[in-house]
């Protein structure tokens, strides 16, 4: 290989390790920030519409958007970091996500009413409660959106990570063990101890509850098929129909475990089941 190919090839690999960073993700956020901020500005100010020679940049309205914008930005940022450490890493699930962009159109509505009466009020000194809340519900909906789009990417990829690579450290109260989604195969209670069953058909107790640990671990993977049992959907072999409506479930031959050697689901929750199965 010649040296400019080397060279090359470093430039190369110095662009897509750049591409990849945080550093270009910030960069591309940024300038759609300018982009919005510039076409929101010349859309709101007709003036702006007339001939060259009439035309005046909007440079309050589009410094305002800005600042306003970053500081939208920097409350969604801290506060994703905030449900991704507590919530996120967890269960991705839609009552979450709700949570999150509801939590952060309470913090803007929150700084937007006051920053707009202060500013209506060193203006003219009058306060136009009407102006305010129409344009507080513009702003949420637009920031609704622009959050929902920002941040779709993040809460896809956590979503995938939790059903990969997510973990649970289960703890018998000898010791604590981590275990990851896939090495397990169900939770079952017996005589007021719940176990866990790893995949090589191996048991441990421990100290939670069925209802704690359905509570902590993500549904799109685990069912709680009755009070007993809580089962992983790649551990389950075969779905039988059996009398009055119910279900059996039988798992794959290598969990060997008469305890749960059938699962049977009720006529009540065969319609869940199946929706969450299939």
């Amino acid at each position: 290989m010649s040296i400019k190919q080397v060279n090359k090839h470093k430039k190369g690999t110095v662009w897509q390790k750049f591409l990849n960073s945080s550093a270009w993700r910030w960069l591309q956020k940024a300038m759609v920030l300018i982009l919005f901020s510039l076409v929101v500005n010349h859309i709101a100010a007709s003036d702006n519409f007339q001939d060259d020679t009439a035309y005046r940049f909007p440079i309050e309205g589009f410094l305002f958007t800005i600042i306003f914008s970053t500081l939208v930005a920097i409350i969604a940022h801290f506060n994703f970091k905030f449900y991704k450490k507590k919530y996120f890493s967890i269960k991705v699930e839609i009552a979450k996500i709700v949570r999150f962009m509801a939590s952060n159109l309470g913090y803007i509505t929150i700084i937007y009413i006051p920053a707009n009466v202060t500013i209506e009020a060193l203006a003219d000194g009058d306060i136009h409660i009407y102006y305010i809340v129409i344009g507080l519900l513009i702003t949420l909906l637009i920031c609704f959106i622009l959050i929902g789009l920002w941040y779709a990417q993040d809460i896809y990829e956590l979503y995938k990570l939790s059903l990969k690579d997510a973990k649970i450290t289960i703890d018998n109260g000898i010791k604590m063990t981590k275990l990851s989604y896939e090495n397990i195969a169900c939770f079952y209670s017996e005589n007021k101890i719940v176990y866990t069953v790893k995949n090589d058909g191996t048991t441990m107790n421990t100290d939670f509850t069925l209802n704690e640990l359905e509570e902590k671990i993500n549904d799109q993977l685990f069912f709680r098929a009755n009070r007993q049992m809580i089962v992983h959907k790649d551990t389950i072999d075969q779905v039988e129909k059996i009398e009055n409506g119910k279900l059996r479930i039988l798992l794959k031959p290598l969990i060997k475990n008469d305890a749960i050697a059938e699962i049977t689901i009720s006529r009540y929750k065969r319609k869940a089941f199946m929706d969450w199965f299939l």
